[in-house]
Formats: C-alpha cells, structure tokens, sequence
C-alpha cells in the first residue's frame, strides 16, 4: 500500500468522531448556540454511554451544572458536578468531554459515577421526580 494511502487512512481515522451522533439529535443540537449545543452534548453522550456500560443504570437525564459549575474549554467540558436521573433516582457524576469544532460529535468521554442523592436534597438543588 502506498506511503500517502496509510497517511490518509490514519488521518482520517483521527478526523473522524469517536461516537455516531442520531440524525434528529443532531438537528435539534445545531440549533442551539455553540456553548448550549456542547453541553447538551456532552450530557446526551453520557446519558447514552452510562445506557450502554454495565453498570445497571438506566438514565433519562443528565445535568451538568447541578453541584459545581461546568468548565468549557473550546471543544471540551469538564463537568465536576453533574448528576444523572436513573429508575427515578439521582446520582452524582463527573465527566470530562471532547468534542469536534462544532461541538456536536463527541470524540471523548470518561465520566465516574458517585453517590445517591438522598431524596431530602433534591429541593436544594432543584432536582425532580
């Protein structure tokens, strides 16, 4: 195989996004304003791998501002203090999020699970059933 043939798979390999982002999902993400649309992101992608790992969860919601503010950087997010919705109840996690230039494709994610919110903080922090 050519030299220039491996260089432009291993590019374009690299170009490509880690994680395939749903058609309607990603219409509905381009409307929104670029600090918007990568929060939700990020938030999507993590509700769907923490769906997917075998960790029992089954979340309907992430949030990622809900006990520290998030940190954006141009193509990243580092949420420190998110919390996700599962079978009714609230948990804490954290994740650190890249991003394509668009903030749509999600090229990493590595997220930690914590502890349950106990139900008598939910009011405090504006969480729901």
């Amino acid at each position: 195989m050519p030299k220039r043939l491996i260089l432009f798979l291993s590019l374009a390999s690299l170009a490509a996004p880690a994680f395939a982002v749903d058609p309607a999902i990603k219409k509905q993400l381009e409307k929104l304003d670029p600090s918007t649309r990568l929060e939700q992101s990020c938030d999507t992608e993590a509700m769907s791998r923490i769906n997917k790992d075998s960790t029992g969860f089954k979340p309907d919601k992430v949030i990622a501002y809900t006990f520290k503010d998030p940190i954006p950087g141009d193509n990243s997010l580092d949420a420190p203090g998110a919390v996700f919705r599962s079978k009714g109840d609230w948990y804490h996690l954290s994740y650190n999020c890249i991003t394509g230039p668009q903030h749509i494709n999600v090229r990493e994610l590595n997220y930690e699970i914590g502890e349950k919110v106990p139900r008598e903080k939910w009011n405090k922090y504006y969480l729901y059933d």
